[in-house]
């Protein structure tokens, strides 16, 4: 019974963990209101199977590196007690990069997906 107690309490703090997100972190809120743009843009051109895929796995990608990012700034200005050294300041940077590395090809394979529907919406 403890076994299925602590499984529930884990899903808890996990949810609290996207809260904590969502409350904290202004970029996760813009990268969802872009992720609900292109759910919402998938259900008015009818995207393929494949397409709704590979859409759920790059917004998944880019909020799971968005949560990573935080945790590692959040853990780097507690362990430093907010001085910025050096090898802190790249922990962040990189972490950083890691976001936008996985928000540009998020983009990519929503220009794939979009653009051709979209111009041929306007043709």
């Amino acid at each position: 019974m403890e076994y299925i107690k602590n499984r529930i309490l884990s899903f808890k703090y996990a949810f609290w963990g996207i809260e904590t997100l969502f409350r904290e972190t202004p970029n996760a809120v813009i990268q969802l209101v872009a992720a609900i743009a292109a759910i919402l843009s998938g259900l008015f051109f009818h995207i393929t199977n494949a397409e709704w895929l590979i859409l759920i796995l790059s917004i998944g990608g880019v909020l799971t590196m968005e949560t990573i990012n935080s945790a590692l700034e959040n853990l780097s200005d507690y362990a430093s007690k907010k001085e910025m050294h050096p090898t802190i300041r790249k922990v962040k940077d990189l972490s950083a990069a890691a976001v936008l590395i996985m928000a540009i090809a998020a983009l990519a394979i929503g220009l794939v997906i979009f653009l051709p529907r979209i111009i041929h919406l306007f043709s």
